[in-house]
Parts: C-alpha cells; sequence; structure tokens
C-alpha cells in the first residue's frame, strides 16, 4: 500500500512541474515583460502563494525554465571523441544533433523570447550568453581532443567551435529567430551541414 508520505513529494513535483509548463505557455504568447506571476498561477491552477513557494520571483521561474531548456538539449548526446572514426564522420554527426536541437519549436520560442527578453536586462543576457556557451562547449572539448590527438592543426578550440558553429546558425539559428524563418528542411540541412564541415576540414585538417 503506498505511503501517505511519499505521495507529498509527488505531488509537489507535480504542481511544480504545472507552474513550469504554465509559464512556459505564458512566455511563448506574451514574452518575458508582459507574463506576470497572476497569469502564470491561473494558467497553472494554482495559487499565486503556491506559485511563489516554488519559485520566490519571475526571473527565478524563468532561470529555471532556461536550465531545463539548457539540460534537455544535451540530453543523449555523445560528443566524445573517437580517435578510430573519420573526422567528417564524426563532425557530420555533431552538427546533426546540433540541427535537431535548433529545429525544436520550443527551443526556438524561448530562445527568441530570452534573447528580447535580454535587449531590457544586461545582466539576464550575459546570464543567457555563459549558459548558451556553457551548451556549446561539448564541440570545443571534442576538437581539443582531437587536436591533441593529432588529427587536427588547432591552436585554440575555442575559436574554432565558434566559427563552425557561426556557420551553421548563420542559416539554422539567426534566420529563425530574428525573422521567423521556417527551420531549415533536409536537403538544405545536408548541404549546410557538409559545406561547413568541408570547409572546416580543408583549413584545419
Amino acid at each position: 500500500m503506498p505511503n501517505a508520505a511519499d505521495s507529498v513529494p509527488r505531488l509537489t513535483d507535480r504542481k511544480r512541474r504545472a507552474i513550469i509548463e504554465a509559464a512556459i505557455d505564458e512566455f511563448r504568447a506574451s514574452g518575458y515583460e508582459s507574463t506576470s506571476m497572476d497569469r502564470i498561477a491561473a494558467r497553472a491552477g494554482a495559487s499565486k502563494r503556491t506559485v511563489y513557494n516554488h519559485f520566490p520571483s519571475k526571473e527565478a521561474l524563468f532561470a529555471e525554465i532556461l536550465q531545463q531548456l539548457w539540460d534537455a538539449s544535451i540530453a543523449g548526446e555523445d560528443l566524445a571523441f573517437h580517435g578510430d572514426r573519420p573526422l567528417r564522420d564524426q563532425l557530420l554527426d555533431l552538427l546533426a544533433q546540433k540541427f535537431r536541437l535548433l529545429a525544436d519549436e520550443a527551443f526556438v520560442s524561448l530562445a527568441r523570447m530570452a534573447i528580447a527578453a535580454g535587449i531590457h536586462s544586461p545582466e539576464r543576457a550575459r546570464d543567457m550568453v555563459a549558459r548558451m556557451s556553457e551548451r556549446e562547449e561539448g564541440l570545443t572539448m571534442w576538437l581539443r581532443a582531437a587536436a591533441a590527438a593529432g588529427r587536427l592543426k588547432i591552436e585554440d578550440p575555442a575559436f574554432a567551435s565558434h566559427q563552425l558553429q557561426g556557420m551553421i546558425k548563420g542559416f539554422a539559428f539567426w534566420p529563425q529567430i530574428t525573422l521567423a524563418q521556417p527551420p531549415l528542411d533536409a536537403a538544405a540541412q545536408k548541404r549546410v551541414t557538409e559545406s561547413a564541415v568541408d570547409m572546416f576540414l580543408a583549413y584545419y585538417a
């Protein structure tokens, strides 16, 4: 028979999840500045006091959403360098994982809203950039390992990582964030990915 005490954390977790989901919907629909804790509480079917028991402020709730977004974006990724595999194949796989993230509707809408919120709050913008940099550290580590193994001639892995990801974001992130363009289709993704990897290897391999 289930212990009554055991159900309390589960109920609390469910309520917290409902608040986060409601906040995501509100932030996506109305933007950061126009979203209020009252509206989040109403959408979640919770009292305002309950919302504040979980999150002391709207900014804290927003930060939690961003954290969960970054955490979800790295789930299941394999960013380890494999010395026995061709560099091109590994880089294509790494960028394919990035395309899956950039094509995620929730990620795009929240990223768009986060950038807009950052314009009004430099501190929030700095935090967002720091989180995005952490998210992209995996590719930097892969490049560092490939260079250490003598497979790539790279003196600054962080700079090289920024170069490679910039080629992808120019087609599959910034146009979608700033101009609301649709995600690239499979053929366009293939063209962008292969040309970026080939140019990158032509210089660094």
